[in-house]
């Protein structure tokens, strides 16, 4: 998934009001004024509002942490820091799926007894209904769930069920045929996209109408200014007792509000206003929290990709060598220094640790070996748009992205959109000039197809909330995945997913620049040695306390 957010540019402070922020002592400031809020009630500040608030829609980082401990779904992860983030435990479902048939028929069983927030019982046949939402929606996860036998036909004729699921209300059980194998379907019914809802839930974007929980924490009203959580009343007379792997948490309420300025967002925090920013804090702010509070700031390092991409269907990145040339202009060094050194520089499109890993650089900084390339290919139309949003350090990114591509011989016109919708605007084929810009993806799932399938593969481009940005179409390539796919993740596999990193690469369809680590700053009430950060999800709402 990408991430998403605006926080804007971040403003470079005078010496003296900067250290009058690290005392503590913000003024003029709304969030100085604000009443002080109750024990039991954390207050928190996104950078924005997440691309949608609605389970089978959200797409973005921020959405699905917004919502991780608001929407189960059949399977979930446990809530633990680091690796141990990474084990699929059953969710709604009472044990872990049944695989059989070749690994393409999934059974699973209903607990009896759950309940959504509005006092609706949970009933199996509402697994069915949203996946035929996400389908109906054509959310930006649907893909994934076209090997769900009956989903591509269910997808075009809008009517009729989906075939390959089984839901019987009464025992509770339902079975899911695929067409092939998948090694990592079990993840697929871990994602929020797969959260079963009710089933007068309507088909439309319910962002400011959330449909009713089944986690510990239900969603009380939103607004783009922000959003509050109550305990579901729920949870503790049917659910939780039901889920005893799941935590309860500790707030009987969480307000958000959404404030665009990191700065804000950091005054906020250090004037006791705030007890969470969710974003990091920018790094012209790091390094100083660093050395003053270091012992509020924590840095943890989510599999992610951060990437320019160019579009291989138009001139001049329809030329292979204008594409490797490009990625010989782009120092991942400098950009580290433009994200204050949060970034672990790579060149490829596996990140560092994730399974499939294996380090290579294609592409070393060699500005003039970019030139002289360039020189040779001599593209005819050297007119093209750079994209970037203005969340900062991004903004900086595509500005020095831009920059680069002037060196190299470019006119360039640097388009900057808000985060709000930046990916929406990008993943549309109908926006004019989509030549190259910034984007990042942050792990679904600890496999490679997570990277490989949604970012480049052909199937993956699509008019609207479209993800391949490069618009890259290697059926030999795509075809190698899907094999592999299919196989269990073992050491020869991560092999082959290695070589498939490479060779798409060989292509060079992006410029990868860095993976990142992001710091969580909270109040000095919060306990933050107990916060617990899902590699997947972020840090979890339950695990959030006082001292």
């Amino acid at each position: 998934m990408s991430s998403q957010g605006s926080r804007g540019r971040w403003a470079v402070f005078a010496f003296v009001g900067a250290l009058a922020i690290l005392a503590g002592s913000v003024r003029g400031s709304s969030l100085a004024a604000a009443p002080e809020a109750k024990p039991a009630t954390l207050r928190a500040a996104f950078g924005s509002f997440p691309d949608y608030m609605d389970p089978q829609l959200s797409y973005t980082a921020e959405g699905w942490n917004a919502m991780y401990d608001v929407y189960v779904p059949l399977l979930t992860y446990r809530r633990a820091t680091g690796r141990a983030g990474n084990e699929i435990i059953p969710g709604l479902a009472r044990d872990l799926p049944r695989i059989s048939d070749g690994g393409r028929t999934y059974t699973l069983f209903l607990r009896q007894g759950l309940k959504y927030s509005d006092g609706t019982p949970v009933r199996a046949s509402d697994f069915e209904y949203a996946i035929e939402r996400l389908l109906k929606l054509e959310s930006g996860g649907f893909p994934f769930y076209l090997l769900i036998a009956g989903a591509e036909r269910f997808l075009g004729s809008g009517k009729g069920g989906i075939s390959g699921i089984e839901a019987d209300n009464s025992s509770g059980r339902i079975v899911i045929h695929l067409t092939e194998r998948r090694n990592y379907f079990s993840d697929l019914l871990a994602l929020m996209f797969a959260a079963p809802v009710p089933p007068d839930t309507p088909m439309r974007d319910l962002s400011f109408e959330p449909p009713p929980a089944t986690g510990p924490y239900a969603i009380a009203g939103t607004e783009l200014s922000g959003w509050s959580y109550i305990r579901n009343p729920a949870w503790d007379a049917a659910n939780g007792p039901l889920m005893p792997d799941l935590p309860r948490g500790y707030m009987d309420r969480i307000e958000v509000r959404v404030i665009r300025s990191s700065d804000a967002e950091v005054g906020g925090v250090l004037s006791g206003r705030l007890d969470w920013m969710q974003n990091p804090p920018s790094p012209s702010w790091f390094a100083a929290l660093r050395r003053t509070h270091g012992e509020r700031l924590r840095v943890n390092r989510n599999p992610s990709t951060y990437y320019f991409w160019m579009n291989t269907r138009r001139p001049p990145f329809d030329n292979l060598r204008v594409r490797r040339a490009v990625n010989y202009a782009v120092s991942a060094a400098e950009l580290n220094r433009i994200y204050g050194a949060q970034l672990s520089p790579t060149h490829q499109i596996l990140p560092p640790g994730f399974p499939g890993y294996s380090r290579f650089d294609l592409y070393p900084y060699d500005m003039g070996r970019a030139r002289r390339m360039i020189r040779t290919a001599d593209p005819a139309d050297r007119r093209i748009t750079v994209w970037t949003d203005n969340e900062s350090p991004n903004q900086e990114a595509g500005e020095y992205f831009a920059g680069q591509l002037r060196k190299i011989g470019f006119r360039v016109r640097l388009k900057i959109l808000s985060a709000d919708n930046y990916f929406t605007v990008i993943g549309n084929h109908r926006t004019p000039d989509l030549d190259a810009g910034w984007s990042d993806w942050f792990a679904d799932f600890p496999n490679p197809d997570d990277f490989l399938r949604p970012l480049l593969f052909g199937s993956s481009i699509l008019p609207s909330n479209n993800g391949n940005f490069a618009r890259l179409s290697v059926p030999k390539l795509d075809q190698k995945a899907k094999a592999l796919a299919r196989q269990p993740l073992g050491p020869g596999a991560e092999r082959a997913y290695g070589a498939l990193d490479r060779a798409y690469m060989k292509l060079a369809p992006w410029v990868p620049y860095g993976t990142r680590a992001l710091g969580t700053f909270v109040g000095k009430n919060v306990d933050l040695g107990q916060v617990v950060f899902s590699p997947m999800f972020g840090a979890t709402l339950t695990s959030f306390r006082f001292k």
